[in-house]
């Protein structure tokens, strides 16, 4: 089943198409004898040594098997107005109709490692970033991996489904109050920063506000940015905010963390 209103905002908001020229290049994971298709960005076609690697995971509207719809979206469409952007990026397609969970994060994890060991990426520096329901999924995989990632920007993504069918049946075992508790104390410590739209009509704004003062309460690195008028396309300023890739970058896994 699709989810109607994020698919529907993801696929008309922002498109934009990738010149032929940025140094993207396709590939393709293998998970239980099931293909993922992912590409891969690197700075003008080739990495530099030991170079920080950034997982980014797509919304709804994304889904599919041509290894091309992830990229109309979000930060490939910035990397490539972009190209002296200096870090690996790793950006896996999810099936239609699945989420980000279970085989489907595995073959996206599994993707990353293969590039970190392909361009040599630094461990210490590696990074996740999703938008709407890839939103979703990063907190999913801050709390099954939370000793993975330095940093992580989450864009309008959330924790509970908030009546969204194919969310729901996923995330039924988080409606309880003590929801955003709950992912904020088995997130490890990497530090987050939070972005999303006041006027988000896919995935409310509460989501992200509930999670920041979780993170916040129990004194998690967070920063927490909300744009006032700003509907579902909140990755379009996110990505566009000039603080975010040097605060990304100034985090190294095993950092001591500090409020924020």
């Amino acid at each position: 089943m699709r989810i109607p209103m994020i698919a529907a905002l993801s696929c008309v908001l922002g498109l934009a198409t990738v010149p032929a020229h940025a140094a993207f290049s396709q590939h393709t994971v293998t998970v239980n004898g099931h293909a993922y298709p992912y590409q891969v960005y690197t700075p003008d076609g080739k990495a530099a040594a030991h170079p920080p690697v950034v997982l980014f995971l797509h919304g709804s509207g994304e889904r599919g098997s041509d290894n091309k719809a992830q990229m109309t979206q979000g930060l490939p469409p910035w990397l490539a107005k972009h190209p002296d952007f200096q870090g690996v990026v790793v950006i896996p397609q999810a099936p239609e109709d699945k989420l980000w969970r279970g085989e489907v994060t595995q073959a996206a994890m599994k993707a990353l490692e293969d590039t970190i060991k392909a361009v040599d990426g630094d461990r210490k520096r590696i990074y996740l970033t999703g938008l709407s329901m890839g939103g979703y999924g990063a907190w999913e995989l801050l709390v099954q991996y939370p000793a993975t990632f330095a940093a992580a920007a989450v864009i309008c993504g959330g924790i509970q489904p908030d009546g969204v069918d194919a969310f729901k049946r996923v995330y039924d075992r988080r409606q309880d109050p003590d929801a955003f508790a709950w992912v904020a104390s088995r997130m490890g410590s990497t530090p987050v920063w939070i972005f999303h739209g006041s006027d988000d009509g896919s995935v409310p704004v509460e989501q992200s506000r509930q999670m920041h003062q979780a993170l916040k309460a129990i004194h998690h690195e967070v920063r927490y940015t909300e744009y006032p008028g700003v509907g579902h396309g909140s990755w379009l300023p996110a990505y566009d905010e000039p603080d975010l890739w040097p605060w990304m970058f100034s985090h190294r896994l095993g950092d001591a963390t500090k409020p924020g």
